[in-house]
């Protein structure tokens, strides 16, 4: 199985989450938005961009000349052609430039999956980024995190930055991608022997996993029962 690379956390920001999941997905655009329509995944984000979150973008990152770069990700259905619409209104809004030679090399399927076939899909990125830039990341939903976690490992180990994320929708909780010393030390309590293996698995520790990914581990009764769900869902 092919490794994502993934970093520590140290002091990354909440993501920015601009509308509801309920306005997004019953969008009369969404469906074809996901599947791949370039107009309808405008119409979508033109219609639900929040002008508060790019007001707070644009305090946050306009200062370190930000880079934008979107997940590339195929659906089952086509083509994912919501996170380059975010990042296209968000460089016409902010004058931001956008970095597109960087692209999700598998398709994983997440839209719809549980929490132990998101882990054990984990989303792999291709594509030499010059070093030194400052990026933010861009996507149209965040679950568990760990995609966005595998793109900025991508762009960390190419001698980049990133300073944040945005996406267009998700779950209040799943802004944090940062894991609390309180939240690691409870997952290793409960299944830090098991942490071995799980590096010689995915390629990083516990300490470079998401909040949501800690927080749904930890929540597993044994880790017995976190082996058998990956390898359960492994084929």
């Amino acid at each position: 199985m092919d490794q994502p690379t993934r970093y520590p956390w140290n002091d990354f920001p909440d993501v920015l989450i601009h509308a509801s999941e309920s306005s997004v997905k019953r969008h009369r655009a969404y469906a074809e938005a996901k599947a791949g329509s370039a107009e309808a995944a405008t119409e979508l984000v033109i219609e639900l961009l929040s002008s508060s979150v790019l007001e707070r973008m644009w305090r946050l990152f306009n200062e370190q000349t930000p880079v934008l770069i979107s997940i590339h990700a195929e659906e089952a259905l086509g083509v994912n052609a919501i996170p380059e619409a975010i990042a296209r209104a968000i460089s016409g809004f902010l004058k931001w430039p956008l970095e597109r030679k960087v692209t999700q090399a598998n398709k994983v399927s997440h839209t719809g999956s549980g929490g132990f076939l998101r882990l054990q899909r984990q989303a792999i990125f291709s594509g030499i980024v010059a070093p030194g830039l400052n990026y933010v990341m861009v996507d149209d939903f965040i679950g568990q995190g760990g995609t966005l976690a595998n793109l900025r490992g991508h762009l960390i180990a190419h001698g980049s930055r990133v300073l944040g994320a945005t996406v267009l929708t998700g779950k209040a909780y799943s802004a944090k991608l940062a894991p609390t010393d309180v939240q690691l030390a409870e997952l290793r309590s409960k299944h830090g022997h098991i942490e071995t293996w799980w590096r010689q698995r995915f390629g990083f520790g516990f300490e470079c996993l998401t909040a949501s990914e800690t927080r749904y581990l930890s929540r597993t009764a044994t880790s017995e029962r976190i082996i058998e769900s990956l390898e359960a869902v492994a084929g």
